[in-house]
């Protein structure tokens, strides 16, 4: 065993360390504060859809351009709400838990259908101008705000509630494996951006759209629902302005902001339509 001392300047492995954590500390500092001298004095140019018809001069549509200050983590919503409360009280949009979870502000930026307190400026900083507008194929009520009326209708059309055969007597469990196949259509909160993007729903208005169809995908798989039903539902989502009105264009899917599966969830109706519709003699 050596008792050699260690040679006089040399450092023990806990003072390199040491040194270490607080050269990277020194370090994320410097990062730190180089980014909020960038930030700093940084503007957002949002250029944001008007309209009001219960105002004589506002009822032709336009756009108003804001310019707010610039803060790290700044999402649109965050932006439209700093324009309405310093710059214009009138400017009017949909919004609540600012949590990505009620989909209340579902809203057509730089030309996508997105969530505005999901949507960060920064992700959109290779645009000069941030361009704000209502979701398409909507009628506009008042600047970014639209009728969803319709939307909710197609919504409840397809009975999204279970309805067993039996009323259990206690608690009616469900199979992990089954959980894990319903799971992704859960997550639907009603926002209306996939229903926005799709070509098929712009020009009929009968078609129950992508949404309702997740939310009939939702109840029909799951193991709790009642047969009767479930054959219920699979006849209003085959009808002539049901699953078959889709033409596989994936714009749902790419806008969905809780990332569902609508498109390949229509076209497991539609094989479980086939197979309903099947006869063997």
């Amino acid at each position: 065993m050596s008792t050699q001392e260690p040679e006089s300047g040399t450092e023990s492995p806990q003072a390199q360390r040491l040194e270490r954590k607080e050269q990277r500390k020194q370090e994320r500092e410097a990062a730190e504060s180089e980014a909020a001298a960038e930030v700093e004095g940084k503007t957002v140019t949002l250029k944001v859809f008007r309209y009001d018809p219960e105002i004589a001069d506002k009822q032709e549509p336009r756009f108003d351009t804001f310019h707010v200050p610039f803060e790290e983590g700044m999402t649109v919503l965050d932006a439209l709400i700093y324009a309405r409360d310093q710059f214009d009280s009138s400017l009017t949009f949909r919004h609540s838990c600012r949590q990505a979870v009620c989909g209340s502000d579902a809203l057509f930026i730089n030309g996508s259908q997105r969530l505005g307190c999901q949507t960060q400026i920064s992700d959109l900083n290779n645009s000069e101008v941030v361009r704000v507008e209502p979701l398409p194929h909507r009628d506009v009520v008042k600047d970014l705000v639209v009728d969803m009326e319709h939307f909710y209708e197609q919504m409840h059309a397809v009975d999204p509630f279970f309805d067993p055969d039996e009323e259990p007597d206690g608690e009616q469990l469900q199979s992990r494996e089954n959980r894990e196949k319903v799971k992704m259509s859960t997550r639907c909160i009603w926002c209306g951006a996939c229903m926005s993007s799709c070509n098929i729903a712009a020009g009929d208005n009968e078609y129950l759209g992508p949404a309702a169809i997740n939310k009939a995908y939702r109840f029909y798989f799951d193991e709790r629902e009642g047969e009767e039903k479930q054959q219920e539902r699979l006849e209003i989502i085959e009808q002539e302005h049901g699953v078959w009105r889709c033409q596989t264009q994936f714009s749902c899917t790419t806008v969905c902001p809780k990332d569902i599966p609508l498109t390949e969830h229509i076209q497991e109706l539609k094989r479980e339509a086939v197979k309903s519709n099947l006869k063997f003699w």
